[in-house]
């Protein structure tokens, strides 16, 4: 089976990230390490684990700058089977709707595609609208924050995540499927994956190569305004006894902070 993995390159979840001049986007040059979002990373692992069972082959997807290849790279070294990266300089501006719109188009050339796999959101936004946007664009059911996906024939099983519990459901295949944290644990990428990776088809395509224009990719949404959240308050010491401490404490949820 085909299965198409779509990730997104993030800063290092690890970064202190600070908003740039422009105020409406954080400053890259603080990045100092650029990674696969760590829910895509979830997706991939998922594909390549399909793909051991069942046999086919792992496609991978991206949208963006130069540098996400190198978040491609990192999949192929995983164990992918190709990748396709769509680079274009509209992409740069646009926002969610736009590179659906990209990532939709490119999957559109892969030919007929059995599993489409994302991760429930990239944690530079956190938006988690691309997996829905994308399953709208091909037509495709779809079956979010998953935890655990069983494939049989023709149809997908799937457990996801609901605020206190799990729910199961059966979808048609194709489908689009996004994964959640729990769904499995990623491979790192051995040295013999890595050198492999170098020699694995990597097609790069614009805009105009899968019949986008400005207008498609043209930003429904702007940013207007970005700022760190406010420095947390120090931590207040009570002192006395444990008696005293505790009064102390209930007075202060009661009067300062108002909670009680």
């Amino acid at each position: 089976m085909k299965i198409v993995v779509c990730i997104e390159q993030v800063p290092d979840t690890e970064t202190r990230v600070r908003v740039g001049a422009s105020g409406s986007a954080i400053s890259e040059a603080d990045v100092q390490s650029w990674i696969v979002s760590p829910y895509d990373e979830f997706a991939i692992e998922e594909a390549l684990r399909i793909k051991e069972a069942k046999a086919g082959e792992v496609v991978l997807v991206t949208a963006g700058p130069e540098r996400a290849q190198a978040a491609l790279r990192t999949g192929l070294a995983m164990g992918a089977d190709s990748a396709l990266h769509v680079k274009d300089a509209a992409l740069d501006a646009t926002d969610t709707l736009g590179t659906a719109r990209a990532l939709a188009a490119a999957i559109r050339t892969l030919g007929p595609v059995d599993l489409v796999l994302c991760g429930q959101q990239g944690v530079g936004g956190d938006h988690s609208q691309i997996p829905g946007m994308l399953a709208e664009l091909l037509d495709l059911p779809q079956v979010t924050v998953a935890v655990k996906i069983e494939i049989g024939e023709g149809e997908a099983t799937v457990e996801r995540e609901i605020e206190g519990a799990r729910e199961t459901w059966t979808t048609p295949l194709p489908a689009l499927i996004s994964a959640q944290k729990g769904l499995n644990e990623p491979r790192y990428a051995n040295l013999k994956g890595i050198m492999a990776a170098k020699k694995k088809p990597f097609q790069v395509l614009d805009a105009a190569a899968l019949g986008l224009d400005g207008a498609a990719l043209a930003p429904k949404l702007r940013v207007l305004h970005l700022e760190m959240p406010p420095p947390r308050p120090p931590v207040r010491m009570i002192e006395g006894d444990p008696v005293t401490q505790a009064k102390e404490l209930v007075r202060l949820l009661h009067e300062d902070t108002k909670v009680i």
